[in-house]
């Protein structure tokens, strides 16, 4: 997107919410990581996709899905992406922002719950 159009989408958001620079900018860089994450996991399925079915048809074989060599490029690959996945979306993919809350009060409920009985 070019500058003129981003800045033209900031101020027409920014009329209808009233959000300041600083969360708008945070947002649009959030956005953009999202956004490059997805594009890196199609050419991650379309690559290694198009590799294995042509490693099958060189051999002439379908033998060939059976071996573990087959698969290296998905799974060193696969490695990057989950590492990308993981700078993108952090933590918060295994332990949300309100996780510790919600943890503490299902505790509490229960040490309440073991009290009254």
């Amino acid at each position: 997107m070019k500058r003129i159009d981003e800045q033209r989408l900031f101020e027409k958001f920014q009329n209808e919410t009233g959000v300041s620079n600083e969360d708008y900018y945070a947002a649009f860089k959030r956005v953009k990581r999202i956004k490059r994450f997805y594009t890196h996991l199609i050419v991650y399925i379309l690559v290694n996709t198009y590799l294995i079915v042509n490693h099958c048809f060189e051999a002439n074989s379908m033998q060939s899905l059976f071996q573990l060599h087959t698969y290296s490029t998905v799974f060193f690959w696969g490695i990057g992406l989950v590492t990308h996945g993981l700078s993108v979306f952090g933590h918060d993919i295994f332990f949300g922002s309100n996780w510790e809350e919600k943890k503490i009060k299902e505790l509490m409920d229960k040490e309440k719950k073991n009290r009254f009985e």
